[in-house]
């Protein structure tokens, strides 16, 4: 999570944060309670949940919720569907309730978290990852998320710091969710114009997850700050065979084909661009890389007259 990308004529960034195609801060399932989640609604809650069927599972946890006014783990979990449907203001609601019955609840403290931080309050955010932190300290998923919401911030050196820490506590066979945060890493290096730092970031996360178009990405966008545009040719090349429809790839790739005089490849890519961003209906981006298109368009017409007018010279007509 995209999300967040550069603007046109930038080698844009993908960043893993706010969206689930990418990685969000963690959330988690309360599962207490459990002399009550045995057979009733709230186990029919939590299993349409797990199968994605979240309008149910709050009409199940609703149900469960006026059978037991205090069931916090109901509210807590109702929480979590309202998270996944978008509807921020009443996850947050649920996990006050449940944190009025069970203050220390981690998993409610991570679930109100994301919602503050997919609403743009980070500062709470940070808040209940402080209070997980201080509840159980080798969490990883807080500090991790804790990182996430620094960066929005622009706090990037503290997000530096949290994600080592997130590194140091999550679980070694954990390859893919390892790969998460040195992509997220990667882009905090990044945002400090580290790019050596961020390159071996990418790379790693590659290394650890060779099928994530993001990091890929993301290397190909620091091989283009870097001046190698054949390198950013590479991996923006690679990052589509995993996502061809990425139209900010096709963008950048297209102005690294275009910084190397291959105007025809260049086009392509921005045809491509234009066709997906509009597809996206990502508007301003559209605009911006049409323009591109129709600039590089008249500068290879340019080009073209310039070309006749000098074989015109070369060769004249005879007048005999």
């Amino acid at each position: 999570m995209s999300c967040f990308y550069r603007l046109m004529l930038n080698f844009g960034i993908a960043f893993a944060l706010a969206c689930f195609f990418l990685t969000s801060p963690a959330y988690s399932l309360s599962t207490s309670d459990t002399q009550i989640a045995e057979g009733d609604l709230f186990k029919l809650g939590i299993e349409k949940i797990l199968h994605g069927s979240y309008p149910e599972a709050i009409q199940d946890f609703t149900q469960a919720i006026k059978l037991k006014n205090d069931f916090s783990s109901a509210y807590s979990n109702r929480c979590l569907a309202y998270l996944q449907l978008g509807d921020y203001q009443n996850a947050i609601a649920d996990c006050n309730q449940a944190l009025k019955f069970t203050p220390n609840n981690v998993e409610t403290h991570l679930n109100r978290g994301l919602a503050y931080y997919r609403q743009g309050d980070y500062q709470a955010a940070i808040a209940d990852d402080n209070q997980v932190i201080a509840l159980k300290p080798h969490d990883f998923r807080a500090y991790y998320n804790r990182g996430v919401a620094r960066g929005m911030l622009g706090n990037h050196q503290q997000a530096i710091s949290d994600y080592n820490l997130a590194l140091i506590n999550i679980p070694q066979s954990s390859s893919l969710l390892r790969a998460d945060v040195y992509n997220d890493r990667g882009l905090a290096h990044f945002e400090l114009s580290d790019i050596k730092a961020a390159m071996l970031d990418f790379s790693q996360a590659i290394r650890l997850n060779h099928n994530d178009y993001r990091a890929y990405y993301n290397r190909g966008c620091a091989c283009g700050r870097s001046g190698d545009n054949s390198c950013a040719i590479r991996d923006f090349t690679e990052s589509l065979k995993r996502n061809p429809i990425n139209a900010q790839a096709y963008l950048n790739r297209g102005i690294a084909y275009h910084e190397l005089g291959h105007e025809q490849a260049a086009i392509a890519d921005l045809q491509k661009a234009v066709k997906y961003f509009a597809q996206q209906k990502e508007t301003t981006t559209y605009e911006k890389t049409f323009l591109l298109l129709k600039n590089l368009h008249q500068q290879l017409s340019s080009l073209s007259e310039i070309a006749l007018i000098s074989k015109w010279q070369l060769f004249p007509i005879s007048t005999n």
